[in-house]
């Protein structure tokens, strides 16, 4: 399957849809933030979602029961590579100093950023 990027309400819902593991439009409705959003408009997105193949159903009866068709691991792996091309020509090296100038990160927290990268150059050798 070929993963296409979500808007922000789109993404939204699957993250609640991926915590939740499966439900109807009333259970995502019941975890976003106040002001909740009107029924007919989550419905939609939900609509929009299986359109993308990023969610599928289950139906009893009148009701539908919505699970994930996309894992969120592979979501992220495709937003990660998309900023990682977009933003950083794919260089880890401009993502980490962009991390540590951005972040304003201490001596104490650039240790424990190599120490992490020494651990897992040891593992991969």
């Amino acid at each position: 399957m070929h993963i296409k990027e979500l808007t922000k309400a789109e993404e939204q819902v699957m993250q609640i849809l991926w915590q939740l593991k499966e439900a109807i439009v009333k259970d995502i409705i019941e975890e976003m933030p106040d002001p909740k959003p009107a029924y007919n408009t989550v419905s939609t997105v939900v609509r929009v979602l299986e359109g993308k193949g990023f969610i599928d159903h289950k139906a009893y009866g009148n009701s539908h029961v919505y699970y994930p068709a996309v894992q969120e691991a592979d979501y992220k792996k495709f937003t990660f590579d998309k900023m990682m091309k977009n933003y950083f020509n794919n260089s880890y090296q401009s993502l980490v100093s962009f991390i540590a100038d951005e972040k304003k990160l201490d001596l104490n927290e650039l240790d424990e950023l190599t120490q992490l990268l020494n651990n897992l150059k040891n593992e991969r050798s």
